[in-house]
């Protein structure tokens, strides 16, 4: 009975003892986890410090996706003895200057992405990859400062396809006007004179114009988190089916060292390109502007994402 009442006892006081012990350990942790938050929250002033100092500014992201497969008499499907994959990347990088009276911000933005499916059963078809995603942009905006968040400035964009088709079409936008900078990472362009070049060898369908530009952009880089919003529009003053617009995001997010996910994503609508593209068709599905089907055009793609 003695011997009961003493294992009894010990255990008693095991757990009591585990008890405390557990109870000392969070308060612990609660206490190392507020200091982590405040050395975090001092290395991000002083990252917000080192943003706002004169001089260059250069970095880059990207996404990385795909996928690889292969069946052999897999009857339920279309093709059932096939090899497919598909693989796609995007890449954002950016070089800005900023001084007291001026600023210089260039960036890239490269979407690829390529596809193949293998009919094994049919010696006809091709065992190549195809491109599908085809994006190509790069910008360049100079600003005189007129205040901390206003300035003249002058805007050279360049826009098109590199896989197929380089250059038909082709965009380079040319204009001046003012740019508004509301907080530190957001860019917003304002530019009534701009001059929108079209290079394209169905002359018939995409036509230069005098427009105006309205570009806004916004990058930011928050511990793990890289995010890239672009937003860029052409009204035409000579004629709507001349405008377009094209809005394309990039997510990522750093799990272990550089490695992490990313997400990007676009909308696109020109009336050009659907006029262009209707015409190619075997009939016809459009002759004009006015019969033209100009659908948004889309794009997502989801994979593993790299941070340099």
């Amino acid at each position: 009975m003695k011997k009961i009442v003493l294992t009894a006892a010990l255990l008693f006081v095991a757990t009591v003892s585990f008890a405390q012990t557990e109870e000392e350990l969070k308060a612990e942790q609660a206490v190392k986890k507020d200091s982590v938050a405040a050395i975090q929250a001092r290395i991000g002033a002083i990252q917000a410090k080192l943003d706002a100092m004169p001089g260059w500014k250069m970095g880059a992201f990207g996404t990385i996706g795909g996928t690889i497969s292969s069946f052999d008499n897999w009857y339920a499907q279309g093709s059932p003895n096939n090899n497919s994959g598909n693989i796609g990347f995007t890449v954002n990088a950016y070089a800005n200057l900023k001084q007291d009276k001026f600023f210089w911000r260039n960036s890239a933005n490269v979407n690829l992405a390529w596809v193949k499916l293998d009919d094994k059963d049919n010696p006809n078809d091709s065992d190549k990859f195809e491109g599908t995603t085809d994006v190509f942009t790069l910008t360049s905006l100079y600003g005189r400062k007129l205040s901390e968040k206003f300035a003249i400035s002058g805007l050279a964009e360049y826009r098109t396809t590199i896989l197929n088709n380089f250059n038909n079409p082709g965009y380079l936008d040319l204009g001046v006007g003012a740019t508004w900078t509301p907080i530190q990472d957001l860019v917003v362009v304002i530019h009534p004179l701009n001059y929108n070049f079209v290079f394209a060898d169905n002359d018939a369908v995409f036509e230069s114009s005098l427009g105006a530009k309205i570009v806004a952009d916004y990058t930011k880089k928050i511990g793990a988190v890289n995010f890239k919003s672009n937003l860029s529009m052409f009204q035409s003053y000579k004629s709507s089916d001349l405008s377009n617009v094209t809005w394309t995001n990039s997510f990522g997010y750093t799990l272990w060292k550089m490695i992490g996910v990313g997400f990007d994503f676009g909308l696109r609508s020109n009336k050009q390109e659907a006029l262009n593209y209707s015409l190619a068709q075997t009939p016809a599905t459009a002759t004009s502007f006015d019969d033209v089907d100009n659908k948004l055009q889309s794009f997502w793609m989801l994979g593993l994402n790299y941070a340099f």
